[in-house]
């Protein structure tokens, strides 16, 4: 594709053709050429072409095949959808789209046209929008209901439109000397064949030497041998004798697994999230092959099996993986972690531009989260992640372990204490446990642990559930929050007295879970008003929403993510104009404007006295970057009091601004790339390590397993006392009430 342009050829008038592996071909209509852009709205589009075919404007729709999937048609209907077009035939120099309306006009070559209508004319696919690159659904078929008039099929049409599928397997196996690649491709044609034929056979010998097999019937003479050729891995039919005297084609044929795996294969291509039922559906539906639940749930792990590779030699690829990671992207860390037996313990990766991004660009806070992914061997995904100056999550590094545990946390932690070389204070947000708060310590003996006040809420609900009524656990819970937001000890403290004077068993629990943690008021460290550990949320539901894969597929999809934010964000910063990052920019400018009410009173020195519309006194010091309500300290942009002083002595108050907020630091995070890491799909375990890592082993889960009931018994609601409206005593209602008598 030239660059910004792509040569669309505008086809209408046709048919479409389904062919014998079930691609879609068009033939006959007229032709005509456009070029699109990413600057081409749907409608200027849409317009264009109804002129080039003087079409009603509304009965036209437009279509294209994607291109390497020949079967599903997908819709042009947005200015969305024309981008995807573009991103799909990025590598092309032009692409055909298809014009169809409920009644087409005739072609300019009439006679060329079929009369009537077959079933090698109507697609085998269905047509359905595709809203992202990847993730779209379709069906096998056309509905009546969304397909365009001339396309509806009747009973016998689709009875037809099967037989291809079935009748083009009837020439996999033609005779004597035709050759197979390999052994599977031989077992596969054979499936095929005599699914076509409708018999049934019996595998004599398969190895590395010889391929044979008879017809099951007892007495039928058909049978084939197939030897592999010396020094090759054909096999090549030397015997074979097609004659059946068991009653061919009256007999219902069974699908192996590898046939099975190779249908469902086609179909994940096409829908990659298809479940077992719809494949079920599918295959009795397009090739009459009645399938039980478990062979279908086979054939999905089989085919994925051979899309995305066996997940138990994955990892024995994982010492060639941290070597490959290494040669591409220089200054970078991949530790890899077995136990005695060789079995897979842990992994660690930090890119180099995710290291140089935190170290010079982003704030010293990093989130510690843990996420557990979906594989065959299970796992867990540790994440070290910082924020960037737009307030945009920033993956610093992260590991594959094989358990949670206190231990590999610690061991997280000792490896990204070695790729880390900043000299800064670096804030941790993470668990309240005590083990990782020891770990933390021990590792960074100068950081500071913050916990996350919404988890502790969750505490606090389990604690006195049942005891406090909905209600007033609501009351405590934001009293509990609007304390831990809380600038100053005076503040808190209000909360604080607040929580007492509700509930002194409340109070007492809140003193314990050690403020000065998750307290912005006693808080030692600078977290920049982020107390919450769910800033990373976004990048833990993506995570959790990856299909089950090898763990190297996985690490490569952490890389891509990673590569596709760099990227995104780089060419986001380009159009810029702003001293700040526009999230930044924005508070200040909010606070710029509120500022302007205040009342600066001149100290001597650099201190200024700023009285607020409430008439409270807050001391500002320019020098120190400082001011008695803490807000200044605690964001890293100037407070409305600061605000105010700097605009009364006349400076610029984007000078007063932490470094970190400014496009300039922004830019600098996202100045490093993250290279491509070659395909290890092609390597051998001996190339890919001499060490054999065996995949973890799968210990059951700590505690006694949910017991399913067939009838869950309601829950007994919590009983809510009785309280007075008038005195607010328990125990009575305002009617029982003593004290208003």
């Amino acid at each position: 594709m030239a660059i910004g342009k792509l040569i669309v050829v505008c086809q209408s008038g046709g048919k479409f053709i389904t062919n014998a592996d079930g691609t879609l071909s068009y033939s006959g209509g007229d032709a005509h050429a456009t070029s699109l852009s990413v600057d081409t709205k749907f409608d200027d589009f849409k317009s264009e072409i109804a002129d080039m075919w003087k079409y009603e404007l509304d009965s036209l729709t437009i279509k294209y095949l994607l291109p390497n999937n020949k079967r599903t048609l997908i819709t042009i209907s947005t200015d969305r959808d024309i981008h995807r077009f573009l991103e799909f035939h990025e590598d092309s120099a032009s692409a055909d789209v298809y014009v169809l309306t409920p009644s087409p006009p005739a072609p300019s070559d009439a006679t060329s046209m079929p009369c009537s209508r077959s079933s090698h004319t109507m697609p085998n696919a269905s047509v359905s929008p595709v809203d992202a690159p990847t993730d779209f659904v379709a069906d096998e078929h056309i509905s009546p209901a969304d397909a365009p008039m001339d396309w509806l099929p009747d009973a016998e049409d689709t009875e037809k439109q099967k037989a291809p599928r079935i009748s083009s397997w009837k020439s996999c196996i033609t005779g004597v000397d035709q050759t197979f690649n390999t052994r599977r491709e031989l077992h596969e044609a054979l499936d095929k064949f005599s699914l076509a034929h409708g018999f049934q056979y019996i595998i004599k010998r398969s190895d590395e030497r010889r391929y044979s097999a008879r017809c099951k019937a007892e007495g039928c003479p058909w049978f084939i041998v197939a030897p592999k050729l010396s020094t090759t891995k054909l096999y090549r039919i030397k015997k074979m004798n097609d004659t059946h005297t068991c009653g061919v084609g009256s007999i219902r044929a069974s699908a192996s697994r590898i046939l099975i795996a190779s249908i469902v294969k086609e179909k994940l291509r096409d829908t990659p999230t298809c479940k077992p039922k719809e494949i079920i559906d599918d295959i009795r539906r397009d090739f009459g092959i009645e399938l039980s639940y478990a062979q279908a749930w086979g054939g999905i792990e089989a085919a994925l099996e051979e899309v995305q590779g066996s997940h138990r030699k994955a990892y024995n690829q994982l010492p060639l993986l941290c070597e490959k990671i290494l040669e591409t992207n220089p200054g970078s860390a991949a530790i890899l972690n077995t136990k005695e037996d060789l079995s897979f313990h842990r992994i660690f990766v930090a890119f180099h531009a995710s290291i140089y991004g935190f170290e010079i660009g982003c704030r010293p806070l990093l989130f510690l989260d843990c996420t557990s992914l979906k594989s065959k061997y299970r796992g867990e995904l540790f994440t070290a992640t910082a924020l960037d100056g737009n307030d945009g999550i920033f993956l610093v590094a992260f590991a594959v372990v094989d358990v949670l545990s206190d231990d590999n946390w610690h061991w997280f932690l000792q490896q990204l204490k070695t790729v880390l070389s900043t000299f800064h204070e670096i804030t941790f947000v993470a668990d309240t446990k005590k083990e990782m708060s020891e770990s933390l310590g021990s590792v960074f003996p100068n950081c500071f642990h913050g916990y996350c006040p919404h988890q502790l809420t969750e505490s606090l609900k389990m604690k006195f559930k049942g005891s406090l009524t909905v209600e007033v656990v609501r009351v405590l819970i934001s009293e509990f929050l609007r304390a831990a937001y809380a600038p100053t000890a005076v503040g808190f403290k209000k909360c604080i007295e607040t929580i007492k004077n509700i509930s002194p068993e409340a109070y007492e629990w809140v003193l314990q879970t050690e403020p000065e943690h998750w307290a912005n008021a006693f808080f030692k460290g600078t977290r920049y008003n982020h107390l919450k550990s769910s800033v990373t949320k976004s990048f833990c539901d993506w995570v959790s929403d990856l299909p089950a894969m090898p763990i190297t597929q996985v690490i490569e999809a952490i890389r891509r993510k990673m590569m596709e934010f760099i990227c995104t964000r780089k060419m986001d910063s380009d159009q810029w104009s702003s001293k700040l990052t526009p999230s930044a920019e924005e508070n200040l400018q909010r606070i710029l404007v509120d500022s302007r009410s205040l009342e600066v009173v001149l100290s001597p020195g650099s201190w200024f006295k700023v009285r607020d519309t409430l008439d409270i006194m807050n001391v500002v010091s320019l020098e120190n970057w400082e001011c008695s309500c803490r807000e200044w300290q605690i964001n890293g942009l100037p407070c409305l009091h600061a605000a105010a002083a700097i605009e009364h002595v006349g400076k610029d108050v984007y000078d007063y601004c932490y470094s970190y907020f400014s496009t300039e630091a922004f830019k600098i995070t996202y100045s490093e790339s993250i290279n491509p890491v070659p395909s290890l799909d092609g390597c051998t375990e001996r190339e890919s390590s001499e060490v054999l890592v065996q995949p973890p082993c799968i210990t059951r889960p700590v505690g006694r397993p949910k017991e399913r009931k067939c009838a869950l018994k309601p829950k007994q609601a919590i009983k809510r006392p009785v309280q007075c409206s008038k005195c607010k005593k328990v125990g009575h209602n305002k009617r029982n009430c003593k004290q208003s008598a």
